[in-house]
């Protein structure tokens, strides 16, 4: 098979034999896929500096199966970089892709959604917000999403002034002492349905729920970039 320059994004590279790399990419109409960039490393190679993270590339590549190898990369317009306290958030987004995506399932919206994350990471006040978005539509793209909208036992329509229990292969329920799962306010589960999450105590809810129906899907993998972050909080602050 041969794919000529389709739209993609390096998720991961690392070193392969002495003058190559291993790509991890996703790719707009191929989902993810592995590549082999022969060469890409050698001191002549216009690929060096090309085939970096967060930065929109058109490639092209030949070879079927769990690893082609790339034929061309050319940059497709004008990456924002993203600022040094939001590339952590970025590699958290690429980890939680390699972890989830089954290989060449092509996710067209997921892949919008990614562009989307990607500029509001490099403009926005807060990354927080857009996290808790993309990882929403991740889980429906994975056929796992979430119920926000309605109460799971009776159907009738979330409350903003109620309490509930999120149950994972449920729904959300009202609480009750009886149920154990992850509690969140109607509010938080309309904001994260609207996606208006401008309020913290809403974020925090939020970012429960999503941290928890994630973890089902990652069956229990530990993410590095989530030992990263809690690294980076624990670590004082560097006096300059």
């Amino acid at each position: 098979m041969r794919v000529l320059l389709q739209p993609a994004f390096v998720l991961h590279r690392r070193p392969y034999r002495d003058t190559s790399l291993l790509l991890e990419v996703f790719g707009q109409d191929h989902g993810r896929l592995g590549l082999v960039a022969r060469g890409a490393v050698s001191p002549r190679s216009r690929l060096k500096g090309l085939l970096q993270p967060f930065a929109p590339l058109l490639l092209s590549w030949t070879g079927a199966g769990e690893l082609a190898t790339l034929t061309a990369a050319e940059d497709a317009g004008h990456p924002i970089p993203l600022p040094p306290n939001r590339v952590l958030a970025g590699l958290y987004v690429n980890e939680l892709l390699l972890r989830l995506l089954p290989r060449l399932d092509p996710h067209l919206g997921l892949f919008a959604a990614y562009e989307t994350l990607l500029a509001e990471l490099a403009a926005a006040d807060g990354e927080e917000p857009s996290l808790r978005r993309f990882e929403k539509r991740l889980l429906d793209e994975l056929g796992y999403g979430l119920t926000l909208d309605c109460e799971a036992a009776s159907g009738a329509p979330i409350v903003a002034e109620e309490q509930y229990c999120y149950v994972l292969d449920r729904g959300p329920l009202a609480a009750s002492p009886s149920e154990v799962g992850v509690p969140i306010s109607g509010r938080g589960l309309l904001a994260l349905h609207d996606g208006m999450l401008n309020d913290p105590a809403v974020l925090r809810e939020v970012k429960r729920l999503t941290r928890a129906a994630l973890a089902v899907q990652l069956r229990g993998r530990a993410l590095k970039t989530r030992e990263l972050y809690r690294v980076r909080r624990e670590s004082p602050p560097k006096a300059f």
